[in-house]
This record gives structure tokens, sequence and C-alpha cells, in this order.
């Protein structure tokens, strides 16, 4: 956690969500996400930032524990020790999420989509009457549309909008639907990419990136 104050006594709070195994030093997405959050601290020093490393976190899956714990509580009964922790854990991750004011997603992509452990994170913080409600006649309607969010995503080809491959990204475009459907209003995408199609212009590619993560942080 990174936290500081300046003089105007305002603050809120970024959860800043990592999805890759590695560190800044090894990964792209991981620097290009290192430069984002210096230069938001620069210009938001009041601001608290929190760093949730999914591969360094507890993020349960939704599994035979969880979903027999759920049918439990409704019936008011009691839980096992497993049922109780991973639906305390699932609890803390969504509450976690909506006290956060600002949201920033880095991840690589593998196989066309993000690691898995960031679609378990996804599936904690989709939760009917804190993220989202039904609404009779409308359906769902999502509850964060005061929320902020950046998505900072690399891949060895390239696979943004408007590229040859576009069709195959399946990342950006999840997380996208995703927050739509929880009501925050846009989700900026910063696409480090084409590092492995066009290895001999990697730092330029990185170089570029960080520049534009820069830029956007300043306005973030």
């Amino acid at each position: 956690m990174f936290s500081s104050s300046n003089g105007n006594g305002q603050k809120e709070k970024v959860l800043y969500i990592t999805a890759h195994p590695k560190n800044q030093e090894s990964s792209y997405s991981m620097s290009v996400g290192a430069a984002f959050i210096e230069t938001y601290q620069k210009e938001n020093p009041n601001d608290e930032v929190i760093h949730l490393d999914l591969y360094q976190s507890s993020i349960p899956e939704i599994d035979a524990d969880v979903m027999n714990g759920w049918k439990k509580a409704g019936e008011g009964k009691a839980l096992s020790s497993a049922e109780q922790s991973k639906i305390a854990r699932l609890n803390e991750l969504v509450d976690q999420f909506v006290e956060a004011d600002k949201y920033v997603f880095v991840n690589p992509i593998w196989n066309f989509s993000f690691p898995p452990v960031l679609k378990a994170y996804i599936d904690s913080i989709c939760v009917a009457g804190k993220t989202f409600q039904y609404v009779e006649g409308k359906g769902p309607v999502g509850l964060l549309s005061s929320k902020k969010a950046v998505h900072i995503q690399a891949s060895g080809s390239v696979l943004s909008p408007g590229s040859d491959f576009a069709a195959f990204e399946m990342g950006h475009r999840h997380l996208n639907v995703i927050m739509k459907f929880l009501g925050v209003p846009n989700l900026e995408g910063i696409f480090v990419e084409g590092t492995a199609s066009a290895s001999d212009q990697a730092k330029t590619i990185i170089d570029k990136s960080i520049r534009k993560a820069r830029e956007v942080a300043k306005a973030f």
C-alpha cells in the first residue's frame, strides 16, 4: 500500500490490480503499470494506492464449497470451515472493490485472453446488491457509475481495436463488458502490443506505451 497527503485534504482510493506472475523488471505490462502508478502518485500525492497482486493473494474460485456455502447461508444452515473461509474472502474482495474510487487493471494476454486468476477475481466482484442490482423492467443495473477505470494489457501480437486480429482479442473486450455491466462509465485501454511479432521494435513499443501511460495517469 502507498499513501501520502497534500494540502487540499481530499483523498481517493486507487485499486491497482495486477494479474502477472512476474515483476516490472521482467514484464512489459507490469513495467508500463509501474510507470502509470508512479506518475499518478506524483500528480495525486494525497490519494491512496492499494496494490492487489492477484498472484500473491487468495482469490477463491467459485467451486463446490462456495456454491454449497451460498445455498446453506440462504437456508440458515451452518457452513463448513472451508465454505466459511472462501465466502468470507470473496466478501472482502468485493467490499474492497466497492470502496475504491478508481481501478487500474494490468495483465498480459495469454492465448487471446487474460490469466485465469483475473477471471476468478472478476467473478468475486460481480455481486448482486453490491456492484449491480436487478431492477424490475430493466434487468441488471450497475451500481458503480461514479468510478473510473484504466486497463493496461500487453500482447506479443497486435490485437487492439482496428487491427487485423482484433476479433481474436478477448481480454480487454471481456473486461470492458464487465465494467459496463457494473456501471463504470469508461474503461480506457493502454495496449502494449507487437513485442513478439515485431521483436526488433520492442524497446520502441515499450517506450511509446510508457509515454502514453504517463499521459493517461496525469488525467486519471
